[in-house]
């Protein structure tokens, strides 16, 4: 059934035989013939398409030779890839390249996670008012003022981008520092101690179970009455603070250029090492080799 026209155009189209035959009147098949004309452009037959979703373009593999992937279903014939699937990883069976020169570098899960952050963002702090520089600036501080953020970890640790921003002197003490940190901090006319913390200790400094102190737990049997006399003068109990116990530990926070709260043990010329010693202590002793004179050679070998 043709489309229905505008009443304009069919009328246009009943006016055109006329037109073309003047003399003829127009008959009933000639008007019928001028309503079913269409005109249409050729290209239509281009932008034919299915509706949105009429039609699924998947590839069904092994469902008979007429999908095109019949038979071994794009998989070749025989072998490991048509029998089964194969891990990407696998290389043969040859021994692995990563059994035979293993992985290079190592991710050490036991290493302590810090906590970090850079010398201008203190001075952003301090210029803000959220941190103030008058008075020492110890862990409770910067865990209230959050500038490392809300979850506490194994320790807090300043490096120093943006160094130069620094202006104002503060007295801090942190878990650890960068050398370039410890530089601009007393350049600027601050301080800065590295102490040992754990996350246990760090969160109890910041609810107030614990009072922050540089000083170690002082070591032997005769100061152990000056310490529980202290320990009974005060109404609260507070935990006191760790100190290192691994190697690694203790050096760091033996060593001066670590400005570690543990540096005054250290004798005049004694190594922040616990292994290797600073050479030239003791005199090597040197075995003297006995020669033998001409007399006591043996005559037998002249």
């Amino acid at each position: 059934m043709p489309p229905r026209l505008p009443l304009a155009q069919a009328a246009r189209c009943c006016r055109a035989p006329a037109a073309l035959f003047p003399s003829r009147a127009p008959s009933l098949i000639s008007l019928f013939a001028a309503l079913s004309v269409q005109t249409r452009s050729a290209s239509i037959l281009a932008s034919l398409s299915d509706n949105p979703g009429a039609y699924n373009k998947r590839i069904r593999k092994g469902r008979g030779p007429s999908s095109g992937y019949g038979k071994t279903a794009g998989r070749g014939t025989k072998g490991q890839n048509a029998h089964g699937k194969v891990k990407p990883w696998f290389q043969g069976g040859q021994t692995p390249l990563l059994f035979s020169h293993g992985r290079k570098g190592f991710v050490n899960h036991l290493a302590d996670e810090m906590s970090v952050f850079n010398v201008d963002k203190l001075q952003e702090f301090i210029d803000n008012g959220r941190i103030d520089p008058t008075k020492p600036i110890t862990p409770k501080e910067l865990i209230r003022s959050g500038i490392i953020g809300r979850t506490i970890k194994d320790g807090i640790k300043i490096l120093a981008k943006g160094s130069e921003k620094l202006k104002t002197p503060v007295d801090i003490i942190v878990s650890r520092a960068s050398a370039t940190a410890i530089k601009a901090i007393e350049e600027a006319g601050g301080k800065i101690v590295t102490r040992y913390y754990t996350k246990e200790s760090l969160r109890r400094l910041a609810n107030g179970e614990s009072i922050n102190t540089d000083k170690p737990l002082p070591v032997g049997a005769e100061h152990v009455e000056s310490v529980l006399e202290q320990a009974k003068r005060t109404e609260k109990h507070f935990h006191r603070l760790p100190d290192p116990t691994s190697r690694w530990d203790i050096e760091y926070y033996r060593d001066p250029a670590h400005r570690g709260y543990l540096s005054h043990t250290l004798k005049p010329g004694e190594s922040p090492s616990l292994y290797f010693k600073v050479p030239g202590e003791k005199p090597v002793a040197v075995k003297k080799v006995k020669t033998k004179s001409v007399s006591e050679l043996d005559p037998v070998l002249f």
